[in-house]
């Protein structure tokens, strides 16, 4: 897997052009605000010494989704991406406008649903073409690095294209707990790199709005176990390993069959057993108590952390094996 073909001998990012042994900052301008101020994409370049693969690691696409960001910040302080074969290109926020507005989307639209992009096109569409013009040119494959959203928290987990075995293989060795195929989204960022044959693999831990430490440290492990086997860091660089992921066959949301105020009985990441209480749903003024049962034997990958549902509410999303 990515033996041959390697892109790094000379990296050229906006004119810039960085060999091996070089790393490099370079600053993507996207917009302007109204006031006048340049808004601009970071991208650190880390090339190593010798050849080998080039990924990137992307945060912040959705502009909400603080956790990814703040695990691509840790690492760059960490020094984590000493880089000694290959090349690693880093995004630690490309979503700006949403980060500065506390939102998902930039001005309306989600990036995430706007590739290819177009020169001309939204405020979003720029972003993901820019993205794809002038980064994924070079790489051999990517991390996606995302959080739920809407009060929504994902448990560790990673997800892969179930077409591109590539994205397989690098999913098992990310080895975050949970793991399966995701169908690909239309106008999305990794359908479209699936389009141009680049394996994407899409990290998933919390929630919107939200640090959390264990999704941070896990997405921070898995990535540097994928640059380990690929011989891209240092040897004696410590990893802790997870047992082996739990690989999700089938999944399904669990849906509010009542409003009312939601009590969770269980924690995220849970294995539980079909017809076990799960959680409750009470009205304001505690006359009914209404029972939430698993209705498959599994595990939780994601739960609603907003106690006030209503009727049709997404509560907890379980798969199984």
């Amino acid at each position: 897997m990515f033996e041959q073909g390697f892109k790094n001998n000379i990296v050229e990012i906006r004119g810039q052009k960085i060999g091996l042994g070089e790393s490099k900052l370079i600053k993507i301008p996207v917009d302007r605000l109204p006031t006048g101020t340049f808004i601009e994409i970071p991208v650190y370049v880390f090339n190593g010494d010798e050849l080998g693969p080039t990924v990137l690691l992307q945060g912040g696409l959705h502009g909400d989704e603080v956790n990814s960001v703040e695990l691509v910040r840790r690492m760059l302080i960490d020094k984590s991406y000493k880089i000694h074969r290959g090349c690693v290109i880093v995004v630690p926020l490309l979503n700006v406008f949403g980060f500065l507005n506390l939102s998902r989307d930039m001005h309306g639209k989600d990036v995430n649903r706007s590739f290819p992009g177009s020169k001309s096109g939204s405020l979003a569409s720029r972003m993901a073409y820019y993205l794809m013009k002038e980064l994924i040119e070079n790489v051999d494959f990517a991390i996606d690095f995302h959080t739920g959203g809407a009060q929504r928290n994902n448990f560790p987990q990673i997800r892969y294209t179930p077409e591109d075995e590539r994205g397989f293989e690098l999913a098992k060795l990310f080895n975050a707990p949970l793991m399966f195929g995701s169908k690909l989204i239309p106008k999305s960022f990794r359908n479209q790199c699936y389009k141009n044959d680049i394996p994407v693999i899409v990290y998933e831990g919390g929630e919107s709005l939200r640090l959390e430490e264990n999704a941070i440290q896990q997405g921070i492990n898995g990535t540097l176990r994928v640059l380990k086997h690929f011989k891209m860091i240092r040897k004696d660089v410590e990893v802790p390993q997870n047992s082996m992921s739990i690989q999700i066959t089938k999944r399904k949301w669990i849906r509010a069959k009542v409003a009312g105020l939601f009590n969770p009985k269980i924690t995220n990441g849970s294995k539980v057993k079909k017809g076990q209480v799960i959680g409750n749903i009470m009205d304001t003024y505690g006359e009914t108590n209404f029972e939430v049962k698993a209705p498959v034997d599994g595990y939780i990958i994601a739960k609603n952390n907003f106690p006030i549902v209503n009727m049709g509410d997404a509560l907890f999303h379980i798969g199984s094996i």
